[in-house]
């Protein structure tokens, strides 16, 4: 029987089982069965003990898919609305209105959720305009950290990370004579931008097949689809008439309508079986996918450059006392510029004034484009954790469950589990001296939020957002005081078991997951900062928001619920869960060479 047919066979019976699954979590009335306003039709997945993901999951989910839905309508507006540029001069160039178009096809893309096996999930499902390009659905940000792709419930192990100014980030590299790896996109910074020269175009390329974001099992798919996209016409008015006519075969729908992964799928990751020429030209297409996408990320819609502190470096906005204290705070005893780079002056003596202006490289990004290792601790609540079973379509996506250890860059150089591939092996030394590292973000917009819920922080009304690469943070509060206090309140336990008397983010933290004295930033840790002046640091962080001149583009789409009350130390405690006895870390992971030094327990 050819493999085929017995793909085929395997979806029918998929589709069975999806069936029969979801009758008997309705019969049964689970716990963790999630409200919907439409019966998924695709097969579930759900391994999560009760609690882990939020009750109200499939409705939040719909709710963001309509928000894309109004957003991809004025996309396509915009293109229509776009006149027509006129391809001129040698080499060829798209006068008028080629740059623009360009920013209008990769936001097209953005917001279409066609380009998921099951048309239910787009780039911008994690990764929404009024959260900063962050994670939009409050209730997963306060539980199973991870946003769900196209097959439900799988999801990924970090956090929705924002792509504000993730174009400025250059190309992966190492600064030789400091053994110093700068740049990369991703957490773990595993797009490198290699080939394509672009750190933040290689991003894009990634969440379109990885098994538990967009989940196509093929990157022919992502071609095959824009070959049937109402905006077909402006990709090939930008790359060719011809881009996207391949002889694509006759069951490549098949395919590309089945999470990747799928046990029918074996070991090959280019099922959609094309001839030589016309692989080539799906690769091409990625590859414009890719160029357009980092256009639209590029662009004032995204990057914009229009908060106060942009302001105020125009002269057009004079900082309040409180914002001016926060900012001095930011980089003097905060010591948070040391990797948070504002590009302005240095730290002040007493009795100095500041007379410094902006730096050349300007506007100031909020990151020295490196990485650093926090000492976060392990959070027990990400749902990647818990994926230990197959789903329907025999895939498993976590086999290690708590004996993974996410030892980000170290791990993405190691090209270990959970990782990307690395394309330079000479890197692969460095790994044991950046095990736990992650991406310095931009501290641009990490304050975002939607205009009816003007904060992150409670008592609000605030939109609930989640910090660091596995969202322990609940508030920029207490993320200011973890960089305070980490050293001064350290306990030997997992999160959920700080001692009696003792408050977890408050005056408890426990552990980290990385506990590598040899990569644990030592910057921070005990600053000396008084509540009042973490206090002020916040109101900083609020300033770097966009928004202030200009209104943000899309923020006005958000349709759910702001929350109220609690306060900001204590955000989101009440969904603190004991983390289980933790298995030693597994072999796929720390036991790859050159394997951690000192051993990560």
């Amino acid at each position: 029987m050819r493999p085929t047919t017995l793909l085929r066979l395997s979806i029918a019976c998929l589709l069975m089982l999806a069936a029969l699954i979801i009758i008997s979590q309705i019969v049964s009335g689970q716990p963790d069965t999630i409200e919907d306003e439409t019966i998924q039709a695709a097969p579930v997945y759900n391994p999560y003990p009760p609690g882990i993901l939020p009750p109200d999951l499939n409705a939040e989910i719909n709710r963001v898919l309509r928000e894309i839905d109004v957003i991809e309508a004025r996309a396509l507006a915009q293109w229509h609305a776009l006149p027509k540029p006129t391809l001129t001069g040698q080499p060829p160039t798209l006068q008028g209105t080629g740059y623009q178009a360009v920013q209008v096809l990769g936001k097209l893309m953005n917001f279409d959720k066609n380009m998921s096996p099951g048309r239910n999930s787009a780039c911008a499902s994690c990764h929404m305009p009024y959260a900063g390009f962050s994670g939009p659905i409050p209730s997963v940000n306060l539980t199973m950290i991870a946003y769900p792709g196209t097959a439900h419930f799988r999801a990924g192990k970090r956090t929705a990370q924002r792509y504000t100014y993730s174009p400025r980030f250059p190309v992966l590299e190492l600064y030789p004579d400091q053994a110093l790896l700068v740049g990369g996109n991703f957490w773990d910074g595993r797009s490198t931008g290699y080939l394509l020269q672009s750190a933040d175009a290689e991003q894009a390329q990634h969440p379109p097949v990885d098994t538990q974001e967009m989940g196509n099992p093929d990157t022919a798919c992502i071609a095959f689809k824009l070959s049937q996209a109402v905006y077909r016409p402006l990709f090939e008015e930008l790359y060719g008439k011809d881009s996207l006519n391949i002889k694509f075969p006759h069951d490549t729908e098949e395919f590309c309508e089945t999470p990747g992964g799928a046990k029918g799928f074996g070991t090959d990751t280019t099922p959609v079986k094309l001839s030589t020429e016309d692989r080539t030209k799906a690769d091409e297409v990625y590859n414009h996918w890719a160029q357009a996408i980092d256009a639209y990320e590029q662009s004032v819609q995204v990057s914009a450059f229009t908060s106060k502190f942009d302001a105020m470096l125009a002269g057009n906005y004079t900082l309040t006392p409180d914002e001016q204290a926060g900012y001095n705070l930011f980089k003097g005893k905060g010591n948070c510029n040391s990797c948070h780079v504002d590009g302005r002056g240095t730290t002040l003596m007493p009795g100095q004034t500041d007379t410094s202006t902006t730096a050349t490289a300007n506007p100031p990004l909020f990151t020295c484009f490196g990485s650093a290792n926090e000492g976060v601790p392990l959070n027990p609540r990400n749902a990647f954790y818990y994926q230990t079973k197959p789903d329907p379509f025999g895939f498993t996506p976590n086999p290690l469950g708590f004996g993974y250890r996410d030892l980000g860059m170290g791990t993405f150089l190691r090209s270990g589990f959970g990782s990307g591939d690395n394309p330079n092996r000479t890197w692969i030394q460095f790994a044991p001296t950046v095990d736990g590292q992650m991406q310095v973000a931009t501290a641009r917009n990490a304050a975002m939020a939607p205009p009816q819920c003007p904060t992150t922080e409670a008592p609000g009304p605030y939109f609930q957002k989640e910090f660091f690469h596995n969202g322990y943070m609940k508030s920029l509060k207490q993320l200011v005081h973890f960089y305070n206090t980490r050293d001064v309140y350290p306990y030997d336990v997992t999160s959920g078991h700080c001692p009696p008397g003792t408050t977890e983010k408050v005056d408890c933290w426990p552990r980290p997951e990385v506990p590598s004295p040899t990569t644990i930033d030592m910057t921070t840790g005990k600053l000396g900062l008084t509540d009042h002046e973490e206090d002020l640091i916040v109101i900083f962080l609020q300033t770097l928001s966009d928004g202030f001149t200009t209104p943000y583009a899309n923020a006005d789409t958000f349709t759910g619920r702001c929350a109220t009350g609690g306060s900001a130390k204590t955000q989101g405690n009440q969904f603190l869960i004991p983390t289980p006895p933790l298995p030693p870390c597994a072999p796929e992971v720390c036991g790859v060479a050159p394997v951690p030094n000192p051993p990560i327990p």
